[in-house]
């Protein structure tokens, strides 16, 4: 009889710990790219210039989301605390100014099977990509600037690697809650107007401050065009506006407003 009812509770125990799974369940887990209304409807940099962009290629891979415990601090920076890992799996070559001007984030795919749950942080690397439009570089903006009837085309060319890590997305509304049977976003968020500075803000507030704007850009285009990869910027860029270029970079990945810690 003792032994009966050791078996009973045993199989009692079983079917609530399988009940307990069945209820936290699982969900699809989506990850975004968005460049913002600056790539999709251009704006006036720091310095005057009106940048619309044609083309913006950043090449993504070791993309995951985490269930962070405790929440992740990009300020302090280390690795992700979390039980809970999901990893979209590959590379990916993305054209960020994609779309119409009201264009969403672009989807790079969804993870289905992925446990219900607070995805409370993101990990992604920017990293030059083997081919395609990207070939040998994380990040290609195409585009042109226009001030005072002066066109520059440009072409600027990034094949530094950049990993961020993120914490929790700082929006209009919270993302990340995946429940059962359901899906969630992770959105990766990229601001241009930190290499270029933004006339609708302040001029002291820290974005301008620490953005080199067009200006140099223009000044090294020839005939109206300039194709150029950070070995050249490095090389003809005045050293005080390639050093803010340099600085600027690695802060373009953000989740909305939220900050990320990068390494390069």
């Amino acid at each position: 009889m003792r032994n009966r009812t050791l078996y009973l509770s045993i199989a009692l125990l079983a079917l609530v710990g399988a009940l307990l799974a069945g209820c936290a369940g699982k969900g699809a887990l989506e990850f975004t790219a968005n460049g913002e209304d600056f790539v999709r409807q251009g704006f006036v940099s720091k310095d005057g210039w009106q940048i619309d962009f044609e083309h913006v290629y950043i090449n993504l891979s070791d993309i995951a989301g985490y269930q962070s415990e405790p929440a992740y601090d990009p300020h302090a920076g280390g690795e992700i605390q979390a039980d809970t890992k999901v990893e979209m799996p590959g590379t990916r070559t993305l054209d960020l100014a994609e779309g119409g001007p009201d264009a969403d984030p672009i989807s790079l795919g969804a993870m289905a099977d992925a446990p219900a749950g607070h995805y409370n942080a993101i990990e992604f690397t920017m990293t030059p990509a083997e081919s395609g439009p990207a070939a040998g570089y994380s990040l290609v903006i195409v585009g042109a600037g226009e001030k005072d009837g002066q066109t520059v085309n440009f072409t600027i060319r990034i094949p530094t690697e950049y990993t961020y890590r993120c914490g929790e997305y700082v929006g209009d509304a919270r993302k990340g809650f995946l429940e059962a049977d359901t899906s969630t976003d992770l959105e990766m968020t990229f601001h241009f107007d930190h290499i270029f500075g933004d006339a609708e803000t302040p001029m002291d507030d820290d974005l301008n401050v620490g953005a080199p704007g067009f200006a140099p850009f223009a000044a090294l285009a020839n005939g109206g065009a300039l194709d150029i990869d950070m070995a050249g910027l490095k090389a003809n860029m005045p050293a005080e506006d390639y050093r803010m270029l340099e600085e600027i970079l690695p802060t373009m990945g953000h989740v909305g407003e939220g900050h990320c810690h990068c390494e390069w």
